[in-house]
């Protein structure tokens, strides 16, 4: 369907102060990490950062990348041999050249084991080699706005070339999060998956301690290569909010991770507030009226920050250049997707405000419409 989209500020910035005074933030931590980073998930606000824009090898953590492509092909359920290229140094989750492997195998091998086998396997069964699947892992990075990564290859090996930032860690986490597989995998302490030649049953247990030791934990990744130290990228609930941690080359990441996240819980709560849309005046063909209007309304989870609400919000309309009568009143006839500081809050349906009724002028009408499905095929094909 072709649509247009028009983008209207709600609000430039919003600070209304709110009187928290449960919030009793705690004080900055002191971490052991090179570079590291702490982000509120649902607008995308930096917490706390420690030189989270220098540009560091980030080993295993890489495989998020890897797993987020593998969850984004819509092969999950294909079954795979697995290469002689597929062996490699370093972690494994045991493959061997000549396996039989479901690709959904290889998700829980890289986000649990951390198998480098199991990165390679599925960068050679979606890409062809490493270094195509190289290629689509910065393109998709391009996509997510990591201006400061560059992959090199699936697992998070060394390279001088291969490297990223905590912040972009982050961003990435943030989108890998919203893909439901990816984020249930990365969830899992433990999972029974079959390969081998024939196929048995292996059990492979999660490598990040923090989802039995810190409570709300949901991920995700760890990582550790000598010229990286030990890396880090973690994510937790509480109390309707989702907090992103990064630490790269941190000897002491778990109580880092645990630090961050008592920091920003204590700075951050949630606030479910009702929102109205601006309206979209849609033009109608047929009509009783010209146009009709469509607005869009909904409950959205904001957050305060040290008892304050703020940020830009944008609400971006669309819909189709017209509609062709009748129009029911609370009809769906587009949608709505909100934007805090430029991440995607929520995206809910417009709707018809008000009836309109065919006016009997079929010629007119008819001719409208094969005018207009003839625009549309031009410009499909």
């Amino acid at each position: 369907m072709i649509k247009k989209w028009i983008s209207i500020v709600l609000a430039a910035a919003i600070f209304a102060a709110a009187d928290f005074s449960c919030f009793g933030a705690l004080a900055v931590p002191d971490v052991s990490a090179q570079s590291a980073i702490l982000l509120c998930a649902e607008n995308g606000e930096v917490l706390f950062e420690k030189d989270a824009y220098e540009q560091l090898p980030m080993a295993s953590t890489t495989k998020i990348m890897t797993s987020l492509l593998l969850c984004e092909s819509g092969r999950l359920s294909e079954t795979v041999e697995v290469s002689a290229l597929a062996a490699t140094e370093g972690t494994a989750m045991g493959l061997r050249a000549g396996d039989q492997i479901e690709m959904r195998s290889l998700l829980y091998g890289m986000l649990l084991s951390s198998g480098n086998d199991a990165a390679n396997a599925a960068a050679i069964a979606l890409s062809g080699s490493i270094a195509a699947f190289a290629e689509q892992m910065n393109q998709r990075a391009a996509e997510i706005g990591m201006q400061n990564t560059h992959f090199t290859n699936p697992s998070g090996l060394p390279d001088d070339n291969h490297y990223s930032t905590a912040y972009d860690m982050a961003i990435l986490a943030r989108e890998a999060l919203s893909n439901p597989v990816f984020a249930e995998v990365c969830a899992a302490k433990e999972a029974e998956v079959y390969f081998g030649n024939p196929p048995t049953a292996h059990t492979l247990t999660n490598h990040n301690r923090l989802l039995s030791t810190y409570a709300g934990v949901t991920g995700i990744k760890t990582g550790f290569t000598k010229a990286a130290g030990r890396c880090l990228v973690s994510s937790c609930e509480r109390d309707q909010l989702t907090m992103i941690a990064v630490t790269l080359n941190a000897p002491d990441d778990w109580n880092d991770h645990a630090n961050l996240f008592d920091y920003g819980f204590s700075r951050c709560k949630a606030l479910v507030e009702p929102i109205q849309t601006p309206s979209a005046q849609i033009p109608v063909v047929g009509g009783s009226v010209s146009a009709v209007a469509a607005r869009g309304e909904a409950k959205i989870r904001t957050v305060l920050t040290d008892g304050k609400k703020g940020g830009a919000i944008t609400v971006r309309l669309y819909h189709d250049p017209f509609l062709y009568a009748p129009v029911a009143a609370g009809q769906v006839v587009g949608n709505a997707k909100i934007y805090v500081n430029g991440f995607l809050l929520d995206e809910i349906p417009l709707t018809a405000q008000a009836d309109c009724p065919v006016v009997e002028d079929t010629e007119s009408v008819s001719f409208v419409r094969q005018m207009w499905e003839r625009i549309k095929q031009f410009i499909s094909s």
